[in-house]
């Protein structure tokens, strides 16, 4: 069946669907030239995660993580068929990729493995946006030239970093702004902010082993867009007196992860935490902008909690 599944916030397997509901404010923020997004009239956004895909060739690259008697006749087709069913069944107003969206060891063509792979959000018509997983770049296209693809594609909203940053670490640092019902009192306000952001790949530090982790140009981004989105949320017209909430998207778990157990999460976890080595502190960086409300990773292929 499906390849992977994320370990935080998340449905069976790979996905995640996530419904916010605002019930004291109803705001509205306009996003770009490509697409607008907007709570729905009732007061919901829906948000449908996709997490560690890991598409290969099609019908010759075979499913990880399913029982051995599914093995044999379960490929990257049935991946793809399971996230429209998925599309279908949640109807969301968003999606989020959360990495590993290719596996680049098998995917011999970086580009057409990629637009395979997002192909089930593209028909759908529905805006969407990726981040980059520790895979993504293994097979013919750089970190970089993975997302100037992903940024290329019909119907996504994903960027290859912001503009106003020019120094920071990575590709897929971005932020996206939820605006609430049209016609509503605050319009001009964004109610909901999605912080995207690229974990890395693997440590370019020959002393320090594993995986990457999020580094100071990318939290001291992540401060400013913060402190830049509270300002404009708390001022005039129809200043509020907190923070909109901000949810965070990126690939692989934090070390904090690690602390949580049975007692204090809920879901399931089958494997350990596969964070990086090295602790860069994003987690307090999170706690004190002080709008975060949730994270959700990927990365861990059999793990699906919430805390």
């Amino acid at each position: 069946m499906a390849k992977k599944n994320s370990p935080s916030f998340s449905l069976p397997r790979f996905f995640g669907a996530v419904v916010f509901s605002l019930c004291f404010f109803l705001p509205k923020s306009v996003l770009g030239v490509k697409q607008e997004l907007r709570f729905r009239k009732n007061g919901e956004f829906k948000i449908l995660q996709v997490a560690d895909m890991h598409y290969g060739d099609g019908k010759t690259t075979s499913c990880l993580d399913v029982f051995p008697n599914q093995t044999p006749t379960c490929s990257d087709l049935n991946t793809t068929a399971f996230v429209e069913r998925m599309i279908r069944a949640e109807n969301p107003d968003f999606i989020v990729f959360t990495g590993d969206n290719i596996f680049g060891f098998d995917a011999t063509d970086a580009a057409n493995s990629l637009s395979a792979a997002f192909q089930p959000a593209i028909a759908s018509n529905i805006p969407w946006a990726a981040v980059l997983g520790n895979h993504d770049q293994e097979s013919t296209l750089s970190r970089e030239g993975v997302m100037k693809h992903i940024v290329g594609l019909t119907n996504t909203l994903s960027q290859v970093n912001p503009a106003e940053a020019h120094i920071i670490d990575g590709f897929g640092n971005y932020n996206l702004e939820i605006g609430g019902i049209k016609g509503s009192q605050f319009e001009n306000k964004s109610a909901l902010n999605l912080y995207f952001l690229d974990s890395g790949d693997y440590s370019t530090v020959p002393a320090i082993p594993g995986y990457g982790w999020i580094k100071p140009s990318q939290q001291l981004w992540f401060q400013r867009t913060s402190a830049k989105l509270r300002r404009a949320y708390m001022r005039q017209p129809e200043a509020q007196k907190g923070p909109a909430p901000g949810l965070v998207y990126f690939h692989i778990p934090l070390p904090e992860f690690a602390s949580f157990d049975s007692s204090n999460f809920t879901g399931v976890r089958q494997e350990g935490i596969s964070s990086a080595s090295v602790n860069s502190g994003f987690f307090t960086t999170m706690v004190e902008a002080g709008d975060v409300k949730a994270v959700f990773i990927g990365h861990d292929h059999l793990n699906d909690f919430l805390w």
